[in-house]
């Protein structure tokens, strides 16, 4: 729908015109033959590699090439100045800026360094070459020296026959091209052609400010941006078309980059991670628990002993104090069984050590009864295992937590019919033992299948 009215606009220059086209399937390719223009067809990656596809395919016979979108339209200004271009008037040059209008729905955008805008369009063949450090904004780029016409203008138009859709649908695709180039920019496999020099050429003084805005941070810079297209250059001055575009262009446009850099970030690092993971899973998890094991179960027994009065010689009064949480786990026990028996019905009474039920028994709890050993093991499993640590943080509390409820219902049952006096050999702690290890077994096996689902499930 656009190239008609650009080629109509060139036409009095007389010039041979060459048109790369991407697969169309509309008319595109009637139109340019009934201009007669010589047509190459080449699938569309991205702007700069078209334009570098073109140079370096089409037999160009002339010294200098006009480089041209299809949206664009030459004003009869400009027009002028190409027809009566002598290339001898321009030898030490082999670059010529062209002045852009540019329009959206109608409207020109007149300000938020919108205008003036020059874009390097006339370039000596041979020379000048298309930019490829860049996937999305297409520039050529010329050695030696180059000019700038001030007067006569390309117009450029957005959105003139299209639905606003349009545009969003085209700067979504753009905005995947744009965000895969900053990732590779992080990762310094690319870096940019043009030298940044704010004083420099149009295309040098926008190198320098990309070059700014790549270290500014993300999600903060798209409004930084908005702001000051706003208010600093005053595209507030565009009207309510000009501010919706500004704010698409400058705000929606840039904010949606930076969240593909995220998800692009995370997901090479989630690859990397789960390449690394899977080799090294089964050995991590072995060497973990070998060291968490032994480190959890005699932490607890060296804890318990220097917490206790009787050993002097290495005695901490400050850590049995302040800090004993043998001390206050055997409390907690006491005073949740004692508890549980009043509201049974039961008289139940306890100490630092002892639970007593009047008219059944006595039950002392020792540093065996407390469950740490078991504990000890659990823990050391689940943190040990290569699961995500919310996972294993709820999974752990939950297990502790479980572990101390059947040692609480341990210690009703021998408080109320345990007689310790029997001729009968009853040892409650390997039976104890036994049933928690049990219990912890089926519920590791349920959690990592779980999570192995989980993990499958949201894989795919």
């Amino acid at each position: 729908m656009h190239l008609p009215r650009l080629l109509q606009s060139i036409s009095s220059l007389n010039a041979p015109v060459f048109i790369l086209d991407s697969g169309s399937t509309d008319d595109t390719i009637a139109i340019a033959e009934s201009f007669g223009a010589t047509i190459l067809q080449h699938p569309f990656e991205n702007h700069p590699t078209q334009w570098d596809y073109a140079l370096k395919n089409f037999s160009i016979q002339t010294p200098w090439v006009i480089g041209l979108d299809a949206d664009h339209i030459v004003t009869s200004e400009l027009r002028e100045r190409l027809v009566n271009f002598r290339d001898e008037d321009y030898q030490h040059v082999n670059g010529i800026y062209f002045n852009r209008k540019n329009f959206f729905k109608g409207k020109w955008i007149k300000h938020g360094g919108y205008y003036p805008f020059y874009q390097l369009k006339l370039i000596r063949y041979g020379i000048g070459y298309s930019d490829l450090s860049e996937n999305m904004d297409h520039r050529f780029v010329v050695p030696g020296d180059t000019v700038i016409w001030k007067d006569g203008h390309i117009l450029e138009e957005n959105l003139k026959e299209n639905k606003i859709s349009f545009w969003i649908n085209k700067h979504n695709r753009y905005s995947d091209q744009v965000a895969q180039e900053e990732v590779e920019r992080m990762q310094q496999s690319r870096s940019q052609t043009v030298k940044p020099y704010f004083w420099g050429s149009p295309d040098e003084r926008r190198a320098w400010f990309k070059n700014l805005w790549w270290q500014l941070p993300r999600y903060a810079r798209p409004m930084i941006y908005f702001v000051y297209r706003m208010f600093f250059q005053l595209g507030v001055l565009d009207g309510r078309t000009g501010v919706i575009f500004h704010f698409l262009q400058a705000f929606w446009f840039r904010l949606v980059v930076d969240i593909k850099i995220d998800e692009n970030i995370q997901q090479q690092k989630s690859l990397s991670e789960t390449n690394y993971n899977k080799r090294n899973e089964p050995l991590r998890f072995i060497f973990s628990f070998i060291i968490l094991f032994p480190l959890f179960y005699y932490f607890n027994i060296f804890f318990f002993g220097i917490t206790s009065p009787g050993n002097h010689h290495y005695y901490s009064a400050i850590l049995a104090d302040h800090f004993n949480y043998i001390r206050g786990l055997r409390w907690i026990l006491l005073h949740s069984s004692a508890q549980i028996l009043n509201w049974l019905g039961f008289a139940a009474i306890t100490n630092d050590y002892n639970l007593l039920v009047a008219g059944h028994g006595i039950i002392q709890l020792v540093y065996s009864c407390l469950g740490l050993g078991v504990i000890s093991f659990f823990a050391a499993f689940v943190l040990s295992y290569p699961k995500k640590w919310r996972s294993k943080a709820i999974f752990l509390i939950s297990g502790i937590l479980g572990i101390e409820f059947l040692n609480v219902a341990r210690f009703i049952l021998l408080a109320l019919f345990w007689d310790k006096h029997s001729v009968k050999i009853f040892d409650h702690h390997t039976i104890f033992n036994a049933i928690i290890y049990v219990t912890i077994a089926i519920s590791l096996y349920f959690w990592v299948k779980h999570e192995d689902n989980k993990t499958f499930d949201e894989a795919n």
